[in-house]
């Protein structure tokens, strides 16, 4: 941004804060808001359906197509299958005991485990992150210990020579 140009640090989708320059945590915060909507009205408005209202409700500038929409979309469609992955790791819990926020933090990490070339350990920590922001106090211990359940169980590796010696 040229330095004449002040800014309250709140732009728009093309812009700073909500575009391609919007950080990673922003951009995970985002898609976490967007689910949280979709799961609240209980999958029945659509993700653009969302984005058009929260583009109203908030001023913000989030693109039908841009990264946020795309990937809340992506987890939606998949939320069954992603929950099943997790659900083997619920030793002593059910998953009607886990509030929405945790569940919702966990399809975001397997999703972007399983789609996106992240290294794990990134992964685990902004899950982490998302879960002392907007789930219950200590949800963040169980998020870490499911998510890291999985990486193991599903071999998810950041190192390919360390994949390869393993094999």
């Amino acid at each position: 941004m040229p330095p004449d140009h002040e800014s309250d640090g709140h732009e728009t989708e093309g812009g700073a804060i909500l575009g391609h320059n919007a950080s990673r945590r922003e951009t995970r915060a985002l898609i976490f808001h967007v689910l949280y909507v979709a799961e609240s009205l209980d999958y029945e408005d659509s993700i653009d359906q969302i984005i058009d209202n929260l583009n109203r409700g908030f001023g913000l500038s989030l693109e039908p197509e841009g990264e946020i929409a795309t990937t809340a979309r992506s987890i939606v469609a998949h939320r069954e299958e992603l929950d099943a992955l997790y659900q083997p790791f619920l030793q002593n819990w059910h998953l009607d005991r886990i509030s929405v926020c945790t569940k919702l933090v966990l399809r975001y990490a397997i999703w972007e485990l399983q789609s996106t070339d992240t290294d794990s350990r990134i992964v685990i920590n902004e899950a982490i992150e998302l879960a002392k922001c907007f789930a219950e106090q200590d949800a963040y211990k169980f998020v870490n210990g499911i998510l890291d359940q999985i990486v193991k169980t599903l071999r998810v590796s950041d190192n390919p020579a360390e994949e390869s010696v393993s094999n």
